[in-house]
């Protein structure tokens, strides 16, 4: 069954962040993504883990000025130096929190920037990156975001994403799958989801109401048909991953907080396990 991790960048947002942690143990989720661990202590990050009985399942490596709006500098040239740096400590934190995936975001494209050469740099660090993580026992996640949240993201669609994946090669380089983005740039997703999955590549999947990114129990898509459909396919390939909740709560700011948006989650509890 489909088990699902609450991403703490998002959710909860009504208590400070280290407070997150508790709050989604009481609600029944097992796991927790989120963007960043690095303005915290690696050790306080455990404990709060450990106290909820919490898995750390995802969380991403340094995109470069986050708050100057870079987006991952993975394929840029010129930032290679500092992109390895990034991805170090990035490693150094998934073994602190016993963190088994890193997702590396791609970067926004320059205005006039050459695609091959956007490419090229994006290649050579991923395979830096997937040979580093793999001496570390990690997996490096690449994920498709559209272009309506993130201007000229360099990375956009799942054929995109998984052509990368397959010319690389590296066993520990997978696709993160993020439902909402894959609607808003492609739509078909249940089909992609019966394409992809057994193959074998994607490392994740993440989930958000389309179009307003809110509780999956608000918008275009019908998440308890694709829950199925993951479910289904997931036990006959034997894919034994995780589904994150990147959303943005409106039913739980309307009602007074994250927890009261949860309806959705109340038939999966059980299952997270």
């Amino acid at each position: 069954m489909p088990r699902f991790a609450a991403n703490l960048s998002m959710l909860y947002n009504e208590h400070d962040f280290l407070a997150r942690f508790a709050a989604a143990a009481q609600d029944g989720f097992k796991a927790v993504e989120y963007l960043f661990p690095y303005a915290f202590d690696a050790n306080e990050l455990a404990r709060r883990l450990g106290d909820g009985g919490l898995e750390q399942v995802l969380f991403n490596a340094p995109p470069g000025n986050w708050d100057a709006g870079e987006r991952g500098i993975a394929c840029l040239a010129g930032r290679e130096a500092e992109f390895r740096a990034g991805f170090e400590r990035a490693l150094e934190y998934a073994q602190a929190l016993r963190c088994p995936r890193v997702h590396v975001m791609a970067g926004i494209a320059p205005q006039g920037a050459d695609p091959e050469a956007l490419k090229a740099c994006y290649q050579a660090n991923l395979a830096w990156a997937a040979k580093a993580a793999a001496a570390a026992g990690r997996d490096v996640l690449i994920e498709p975001i559209n272009r309506r949240d993130i201007p000229c993201f360099y990375l956009n669609r799942q054929d995109q994403a998984h052509a990368l994946v397959q010319e690389i090669a590296a066993p520990n380089l997978k696709v993160q799958f993020d439902l909402y983005h894959c609607q808003i740039v492609e739509g078909d997703v249940a089909t992609k989801i019966r394409q992809y999955l057994p193959t074998g590549r994607v490392g994740h999947f993440q989930i958000a109401g389309v179009p307003e990114r809110h509780e999956p129990s608000v918008g275009e898509l019908n998440y308890g048909y694709l829950f199925a459909v993951i479910d289904e396919v997931s036990q006959a390939c034997g894919w034994e991953g995780w589904v994150g909740c990147e959303y943005r709560p409106r039913l739980g700011a309307v009602a007074g907080g994250t927890s009261e948006g949860l309806g959705w989650f109340e038939g999966w509890k059980s299952k997270t396990v």
